[in-house]
């Protein structure tokens, strides 16, 4: 049997589906998954030893091409090629996990016989489903409705945690640069102070004052985390600390953040992707 799953972003969002990539390999043990995902998360996908193949879209950077290029031949062979990737095994089972028009687009050019989706679905991504949307209750979380399709299709018992794989090289990485600041095995505690969205921000002042408390009245090391983009809020918030902590944003890739996770006792963090990626990994949040 050959499936395959459309979750194309945000990070938290493939975060969320991972649990039911694991039901649906304990399914379907013998089955051949393949997952199209886009490029910003495609990361915490490859290696994961449940898929056989990771196919990546490259939309939005194809799309910043097209609109500064005065030639376009190679951004439409690039696209030419992504759809012969896509078209190039017969699926069994399409599964559209992020029902909006991208996903539902891609689902509709896959060559696959079955292609199934879930309630809600927005911009017209149900009209590429060969079968009614499937039910799901949007008063539970995420992971709970990805499950409700595995129950669908026939994976039944809860999916595992989630977790997110890396290697052996990412955790030496991270270890590394620990060592390097000489913080081994004690109590670790992450902040990962920004957000997509103005409206899930918090004051950087009072990051500032947090994380100089849980150093001084806790004990433990403080290390921030981000995308490359986050440096210059963070150094403005450590730079209201008389003794900066270790400042992680952008010098990590997603899998050496997940192990980061791991040695840390928790993450205080904005409603943003590596929240998900710690709860995965299980650190507290």
């Amino acid at each position: 049997m050959n499936i395959l799953i459309v979750k194309l972003s945000a990070i938290g969002d493939v975060v969320h589906a991972l649990p039911f990539l694991e039901a649906l390999r304990k399914g379907f043990p013998g089955a051949r998954i393949d997952w199209v995902v886009e490029e910003d998360s495609s990361q915490i996908l490859f290696g994961h030893p449940a898929l056989n193949r990771v196919i990546v879209s490259r939309r939005k950077s194809l799309q910043r091409r097209l609109r500064k290029t005065t030639k376009p031949i190679s951004v439409i062979r690039d696209i030419y090629h992504f759809l012969n990737e896509l078209r190039s095994s017969h699926y069994d089972l399409v599964i559209d996990l992020q029902g909006l028009l991208k996903s539902g687009v891609l689902v509709g050019l896959s060559n696959g016989k079955r292609k199934i989706g879930i309630s809600g679905s927005r911009e017209g991504a149900g009209c590429f489903l060969s079968e009614r949307p499937i039910p799901v209750d949007y008063g539970q979380h995420a992971i709970d409705r990805y499950l409700r399709v595995a129950e669908y299709i026939g994976c039944h018992g809860a999916g595992g945690r989630g977790c997110i794989p890396y290697s052996e090289s990412d955790r030496e990485s991270v270890d590394a640069v620990l060592d390097r600041h000489e913080i081994q095995h004690g109590p670790l505690v992450a902040i990962n102070p920004m957000a997509k969205w103005p409206t899930k921000l918090w004051e950087s002042e009072r990051f500032a004052v947090l994380a100089r408390r849980i150093r001084d009245e806790l004990g433990c090391e403080v290390v921030f985390t981000g995308s490359n983009s986050d440096r210059a809020v963070i150094r403005s918030i450590m730079g209201m600390m008389s003794s900066p902590p270790l400042n992680l944003a952008g010098q990590t890739s997603l899998k050496e953040l997940a192990y980061l996770y791991t040695r840390c006792k928790l993450l205080v963090t904005t409603d943003t992707g590596p929240m998900h990626m710690a709860a995965a990994m299980g650190c507290r949040v």
